[in-house]
């Protein structure tokens, strides 16, 4: 387990939120699925709920709401890297060929954030803190353990991680396929290829793991709890995993870790 007390370096995936239709719901069935405590949040910030593990912030759930007239976004998952600055973060977004989807925009106290989409249509977002600086309690069951990049073109996607967020890429040699994500030495993420067989439809996207003690268990409870399994549990080089969809259709992962 690791209970974080120090800002996140540059390029690191420092949180997670979801936004939902139904944001209780939402806050329901991860409270109920991973142990969380958490609850609708004042009005002045739209009543997003950081959500917490034995005291603790692990990931944020918020209510889908449309902007400009146009539909609410679709329920899911998004992963926030760590920047310095979100200026100049936004700038390179667009130099570098991604788009911009919520530009630069300060919260409060708490920090300043974007989201965009990288050349490849993966939605990534970027966090600068102020007072808050991400997930408190990561790599224990419950919590944020894993971030990863799903595309099906890594030679347009990683360059643009590289020159906007400052991270590079290696072969991990126990899945060659596989890049290790690497913030300042350290690997903090993971990009792939989506298969080839995967269906059409399925997007670039970025996928957040929670930890677990049993995922077969937990994989169990979320199917009781009217989820879809995406993917059954299975062992892999890191531990046993499993892809489910909540009941409002956002996708995430758990894993049991063989490390």
């Amino acid at each position: 387990m690791a209970e974080m007390s120090e800002p996140y370096a540059q390029g690191t995936p420092c949180w997670v939120d979801l936004m939902a239709a139904d944001q209780q719901a939402a806050i329901d069935y991860y409270s109920d699925l991973l142990g969380w405590n958490g609850e609708v949040g004042p009005p002045e910030f739209g009543g997003y709920a950081i959500c917490e593990l034995r005291g603790k912030p692990v990931a944020g759930i918020g209510a889908a709401m449309s902007m400009d007239g146009s539909p609410p976004p679709p329920t899911a998952w998004t992963t926030y890297l760590a920047v310095d600055d979100i200026q100049e973060t936004a700038a390179k977004v667009t130099a570098n060929g991604g788009t911009l989807l919520v530009p630069p925009m300060q919260v409060g106290e708490q920090g300043h954030m974007l989201v965009c989409a990288d050349p490849s249509g993966a939605v990534v977002g970027a966090w600068q803190r102020i007072e808050f600086f991400g997930a408190q309690r990561v790599n224990e069951a419950g919590a944020l353990v894993w971030n990863e990049l799903n595309t099906r073109d890594l030679d347009k996607a990683l360059p643009f991680y590289e020159a906007v967020f400052g991270v590079s890429f290696e072969s991990m040699p126990e899945m060659p396929a596989y890049r290790g994500m690497l913030a300042h030495g350290r690997v903090v993420g993971g990009a792939q290829p989506i298969p080839d067989d995967a269906p059409a439809e399925m997007p670039a996207h970025w996928l957040t793991y929670f930890a677990v003690d049993d995922a077969d268990s937990v994989v169990a409870a979320a199917v009781h709890a009217r989820s879809t399994l995406l993917m059954p549990a299975f062992d892999m080089s890191a531990g046993r995993m499993a892809v489910i969809q909540d009941p409002q259709g956002g996708i995430f992962a758990v894993l049991k870790s063989s490390m």
